[in-house]
């Protein structure tokens, strides 16, 4: 059996405010496979998003261990993990995160400047990721100048432009309309079966994360289940029991 992509086993992530101890994740293990879509799912202050933030080299756990295509980035430098973030991780935000004044071309093509790309070859690779999400026409455009699905449509091929391992998308449907929404869903879902990029979807929203292949719910921290759905139901219809199947969580039971 190949080896996951990522591996991560018994993650603690503790905040000190003041003489309070903040445990928002408390011993968390898991495995993704290359290739996977996943939906990380839990209330506010479950945990889900220091767990996106460690898994996107912007955090470090407290303890525990933290591997990326073999390697244990739980301790490297600042430095080390900004090269890991560039060459194999790409960000979807809420917010999106355009530069206001700068074309859809020039956003994409910003991640490239501190790749090994040639300078010739910016523009091609800028386009070609335009036009993967279909914004093809639109490279001259501004971000005012585009809909809200549009400007995520350029933040995702902004994330893409560097052919990364792992998309990491943070309520990427949070500023959109349930129409928009299913449009950047079915985005992610045709990066994923067409171009085998993993993807780790980060929502409060039931309903999104029904698109995923494999739904990890978070509680306090901890893992409360970890649920297989292999067709990804998509949030128009209801999930099928039939087909889904419950992994248990590692190292402890399964979880209905």
């Amino acid at each position: 059996m190949a080896a996951p992509l990522i591996r991560i086993r018994d993650l603690w992530k503790v905040y000190s405010l003041g003489d309070v101890q903040v445990e928002a994740l408390r011993g968390v293990s898991l495995d993704i496979a290359a290739g996977e879509f996943v939906a990380v799912i839990g209330a506010s202050g479950s945990g889900k998003s220091t767990l996106m933030n460690i898994l996107g080299c912007l955090d470090r756990p407290t303890r525990g261990t933290y591997e990326l295509s073999g390697q244990d980035v739980s301790n490297l430098t600042p430095d080390a993990r900004a090269e890991i973030r560039n060459r194999q991780l790409g960000f979807v935000f809420q917010n999106f995160n355009l530069i206001p004044r700068t074309t859809a071309l020039e956003n994409v093509e910003l991640p490239l400047f501190y790749s090994d790309i040639p300078l010739h070859d910016l523009d091609r690779h800028a386009r070609d990721a335009l036009a993967a999400v279909g914004l093809s026409g639109r490279e001259t455009h501004l971000p005012n100048q585009l809909s809200g699905g549009q400007q995520q449509r350029v933040a995702i091929a902004r994330a893409l432009v560097n052919r990364p391992s792992v998309l990491l998308a943070d309520e990427p449907t949070g500023n959109l309309d349930t129409h928009t929404s299913e449009e950047i869903l079915r985005i992610f879902r045709a990066l994923n079966r067409e171009q085998q990029i993993t993807i780790i979807l980060v929502t409060h929203e039931p309903d999104i994360a029904r698109w995923s292949h494999r739904i990890i719910t978070f509680r306090d921290g901890e893992i409360m289940s970890d649920v297989m759905q292999p067709n990804g139901t998509g949030a128009s219809s209801a999930a099928d029991p039939s087909a889904t199947a419950v992994r248990a969580r590692q190292g402890g039971t399964e979880h209905p």
